[in-house]
């Protein structure tokens, strides 16, 4: 791993900063580029967004989905946790604590669009993320290919409907054209251009291929880096007048995220995952595609709503509180001997 894969928390954090610090100071800028959108879309923050997708969406490997069958249980652990659980616990726990518990402090259309920011982290389960996590566990690197393949079709077609159904259920409108045309965008397209640049560009040079996603990495690093700067940077003023609320959004986000990795852990442990399989299976599981959250919070409710908001702060705890698990599971790797 490079400097930057190692230190990314770091960054992260510097990056945090930095839009807080810019934004403040700047205000006249970030509104400008606010304001520098297509049909909904932030242009600048598609790009960015775009270098973060695109190279791991070029490791998709369809061909080797059928691996999955040599060890179904991991990849019908991922899909359970990922579809048929966790959005619907991350919409309660968002309900619980907004329309319940923090509801003396925060106005109901406000914790409204927090909800719909929490729900469309948890719908959006990790992507690309989930390959680092994969090797600081000594994950079966293939396996993980299979999980996250599996996941992106799944993606394609069901994160749209889930995500309107939750939104739905929390009394918030959905524009479905707008939701449809995120996740083309998001996730179809740049799907489409990996698989592109893999089997047509490097269909037989391997070795080439492996070189060009090495020569791409510090992009999507680099792309991740200054999408949190922007998003922070636009923020900015609601995050000094409301420190408050990025801590409120953070608690059902943290519980969220351990609650999930917990339940994960213990169902691949009574299924006797080999670790190799059971720690990448979770950890997806566990974490989001905050990029894509991040995306459609932006074109539905705009840059400066509470939904935003709630999926940038998905981004702040995301790094952190994945690294903690990353290393939970290695210390009990003899659990799963």
């Amino acid at each position: 791993m490079g400097i930057f894969e190692r230190l990314l928390s770091v960054w992260v954090g510097l990056a945090i900063i930095a839009g807080v610090v810019l934004g403040s100071f700047m205000p006249g800028v970030f509104a400008q580029v606010a304001g520098w959108e297509l049909a909904g879309v932030n242009v600048p923050v598609a790009v960015l967004i775009w270098l973060m997708i695109y190279p791991m969406m070029a490791q998709v490997d369809f061909s080797s989905m059928r691996q999955a069958g040599a060890n179904p249980k991991g990849l019908m652990l991922t899909l359970l946790i990922n579809w048929a659980i966790k959005p619907f616990t991350m919409a309660a726990l968002g309900v619980l604590f907004f329309k319940y518990i923090f509801a003396p402090w925060v106005d109901p259309a406000t914790a409204e669009e927090y909800i719909a920011g929490m729900i469309l982290l948890g719908v959006a389960p990790c992507t690309a993320m989930v390959f680092i996590w994969s090797q600081l566990t000594k994950g079966n690197a293939n396996y993980t290919l299979v999980q996250v393949s599996v996941n992106d079709v799944i993606m394609v077609v069901a994160f749209a409907p889930i995500a309107g159904l939750l939104l739905g259920v929390t009394d918030i409108t959905v524009p479905w054209q707008t939701l449809l045309a995120s996740v083309v965008l998001y996730v179809l397209l740049p799907l489409v251009a990996g698989v592109i640049t893999r089997y047509a560009i490097f269909k037989q040079n391997a070795a080439g291929l492996e070189q060009f996603l090495h020569r791409v990495k510090p992009l999507s690093i680099l792309g991740l880096i200054a999408t949190v700067v922007l998003l922070f940077g636009f923020q900015a003023p609601r995050i000094l007048a409301q420190p408050l609320a990025i801590v409120m959004i953070a608690i059902p986000l943290l519980l969220q995220t351990y609650g999930i990795f917990a339940l994960s852990y213990w169902w691949a442990k009574r299924w006797r995952l080999s670790h190799d399989i059971a720690a990448p299976a979770c950890l997806i599981g566990t974490s989001n595609f905050f990029e894509l959250a991040v995306a459609v919070a932006i074109s539905l409710f705009g840059l400066n709503s509470g939904a935003a908001l709630a999926t940038v702060v998905g981004v702040l705890v995301e790094v952190p509180v994945m690294l903690s698990l990353v290393a939970f599971a290695n210390r009990t790797r003899h659990w799963f001997n």
